[in-house]
């Protein structure tokens, strides 16, 4: 890729179109997949300014709204729809297919980035396709929610949670145990569940940074999926 590419898109997904933003830096390495948490979307101010980080370092990023408007709509009211892992998981698939078949990102390797319950539904998608997620980071995750999938991930996995954010802390720790593939956990010293205190976000952004960078150029099966 010569051009930056930035656009609105729209993906469909188990008969709903899901409607995200794609950005793609000249010369591309990767890209990383966001998977929102608990009540958050695309528009998210701490997984945009993460994005922006992983753009400036030459990945490519596409946020994605996991629900439609009218799902949102109904989760605010009943919140069951956010920690509905199994379809959650299943819309990041079929989003990951659709980055296979763009012309703008069907040679890049894939790694996906979660955020609370988001992180449970990107475990559960790097478990089901163990050969094409070539990393994941989580933030302030709930790697809990990803159950027997766990030990099923092969990605190597970065699990970012704020120190002062003890239960969610507790949760990941418990939840590495079951992590067979490599892993790794960084406690944000000062960090409450958002990040929102001053240059904690920013130690979010570069940890994930490096981690993609360091794992996205070694995925081996992304050749095969662009292929197929």
């Amino acid at each position: 890729m010569s051009v930056n590419a930035n656009a609105s898109v729209s993906v469909l997904a188990g008969g709903v179109s899901l409607a995200g933003d794609l950005a793609v830096p000249a010369g591309a390495r990767g890209v990383v997949l966001f998977a929102h948490g608990t009540g958050s979307g695309r528009h998210s101010p701490r997984n945009r300014y993460v994005a922006g980080e992983l753009g400036r370092a030459g990945l490519a990023t596409l946020l994605l709204d996991l629900l439609t408007i009218e799902e949102e709509a109904a989760d605010q009211a009943g919140g069951e729809l956010r920690f509905d892992i199994e379809l959650l998981a299943g819309r990041l698939a079929a989003a990951m297919d659709w980055l296979g078949r763009d012309p703008r990102t069907e040679q890049l390797p894939i790694g996906l980035f979660g955020a609370s319950t988001g992180a449970g539904a990107a475990l559960v998608t790097a478990g089901a396709r163990p050969r094409e997620v070539a990393a994941v980071v989580s933030r302030g995750g709930r790697p809990d929610l990803a159950g027997p999938a766990l030990g099923l991930v092969r990605a190597p996995t970065l699990l970012v949670v704020g120190g002062q954010d003890q239960l969610v802390l507790e949760l990941n720790r418990t939840a590495a145990e079951q992590l067979a593939a490599e892993h790794r956990i960084e406690v944000v010293p000062g960090a409450t569940h958002l990040f929102a205190e001053p240059g904690t976000l920013e130690q979010v952004a570069r940890l994930a940074v490096d981690w993609f960078l360091r794992w996205l150029p070694r995925a081996p099966e992304h050749a095969k999926r662009s292929a197929g």
